[in-house]
Formats: structure tokens, sequence, C-alpha cells
């Protein structure tokens, strides 16, 4: 899990089915998550994925921040590949966090 921040920032929440097969995809989302790591405004991510649903979310500093990598060059390739072939279906939803607070044992 990502350590708990310091609210305000924002969180990517990328909700998805898969299609059959890796057919690439477990390459591409490793290089993709150590892409959006070097870039600016990147705080975070988690990810969980079963048979039937995937759900990964990435956090950042700002709206901007979230924009060009949504727009970077390597992630619209990753994007169009997994409209091609990836995914059934997917919705990416987008909010601001206001408040945030953890427990560990």
């Amino acid at each position: 899990m990502s350590k708990t921040l310091q609210p305000p920032y924002y969180a990517v929440i990328f909700t998805s089915q898969r299609t059959e097969g890796d057919q690439g995809y477990g390459n591409m989302a490793e290089t993709m998550e150590k892409l959006a790591s070097t870039q600016p405004g990147f705080l975070g991510i988690e990810s969980a994925r079963d048979t039937q649903l995937g759900i990964t979310v990435s956090y950042w500093d700002s709206l901007e921040a979230i924009e060009k990598w949504k727009n970077h060059a390597a992630h619209t390739i990753a994007q169009a590949k997994g409209k091609e072939k990836w995914y059934k279906n997917y919705i990416v939803r987008v909010c601001k966090v206001e408040k945030a607070y953890s427990f560990e044992k």
C-alpha cells in the first residue's frame, strides 16, 4: 500500500475487466507503473486484481500532472493497446482526496 499522504491530493481510480490471456499485458503494466513513477507530480500507486475485476489507484499532486500522464506518448500507446486487446471495459474516475487516515498494527 502507498503511504498515507497529507491531503489535498488527487486519486485516479482505474477499474477494469480484462480479456482472456496475458497478451503482453503484464509487461506493459509493469513498464507503465515504472514510467508513471518518474513523472512530475506522481505520489504513489496501489493495485488489486482477481479473475473478474481490477482496480488501480494512482495518486497525484495536481490535475495538471494527471493530464500530462494521460497524454504521455508511451501511455497513449498503452491505452490504445488496452482498448484493442486487453480490456473488455474500464472506468476512470478522478477524485480530489480531502481527508485520509490509516491504521497499522
